[in-house]
């Protein structure tokens, strides 16, 4: 008789630590590699086809652009265009905090697979061969272990073959969270926060920043323009998520 080690030896980590959904706490099956129960998998939502042509914020009655990119100038606007994963919600919410916050570093790889997936879904974004993730602040970066959009960006780079551009910029500033924040109060916030450390790495290239989740965009924008104002030839971004 051949036994399966590795499955006994899963099964019997289970009784002994038993996993549960990362947003619900049921039970999970113990030869389960899921994050969520099907049920919360099955609720993530992703990008409506109804969205922003610029930002990409879900529009609920359809046409081009969202009632604040209507009539923009695109000279006012740091980021060329914005794509997210999935709708900020409650199950994703519970997976993006695990990740962030509670160390759970593994979770890179589904999250950067769903990242892969909207990169292939938007044609817009092929012409961005040049991957930067946000800078976290190295105060941040010490308490939390390690940057979430770093290692989404890592990943991204290597599934797709694209240019991962480290070290190019920094975080200068150690804002505070932007979570209680008004969408000026962001802006505000986030001014000077970022700083081109690596010109010569973003001078006439298309770059595609990485983050997990997009609000306001005042983060995405702050570092857009500062990359431009280094030379970038243009400056989107993809995100894990996007708060309507």
């Amino acid at each position: 008789m051949n036994f399966n080690f590795t499955n006994i030896g899963k099964y019997l980590l289970h009784v002994l630590l038993p996993r549960t959904c990362l947003h619900c706490l049921k039970d999970l099956p113990w030869e389960s590699a899921r994050a969520l129960c099907p049920g919360c998998e099955g609720a993530l939502e992703g990008l409506p086809e109804l969205h922003c042509a610029r930002c990409g914020l879900p529009l609920k009655y359809g046409g081009a652009t969202c009632y604040d990119c209507h009539g923009r100038k695109s000279e006012a606007a740091n980021l060329d265009l914005a794509r997210s994963a999935f709708v900020f919600n409650a199950e994703l919410r519970s997976l993006i905090h695990a990740f962030k916050y509670s160390q759970m570093e593994s979770l890179a790889v589904p999250l950067s697979e769903a990242l892969s997936a909207a990169f292939d879904r938007f044609p817009e974004l092929k012409d961005y061969k040049f991957v930067l993730a946000v800078p976290l602040h190295p105060a941040k970066k010490k308490e939390r272990g390690f940057n979430q959009s770093e290692l989404l960006a890592q990943k991204l780079a290597a599934a797709k073959h694209l240019f991962l551009l480290e070290n190019a910029a920094s975080r200068a500033l150690n804002t505070k969270p932007q979570v209680s924040l008004s969408k000026e109060e962001r802006a505000l916030n986030m001014r000077g926060a970022f700083r081109v450390t690596r010109p010569e790495l973003i001078k006439g290239r298309n770059i595609l920043l990485i983050d997990d989740v997009a609000t306001t965009l005042s983060t995405l924008e702050e570092l857009a323009g500062e990359l431009k104002k280094n030379g970038a030839k243009g400056v989107a971004a993809l995100t894990l998520a996007r708060e309507p």
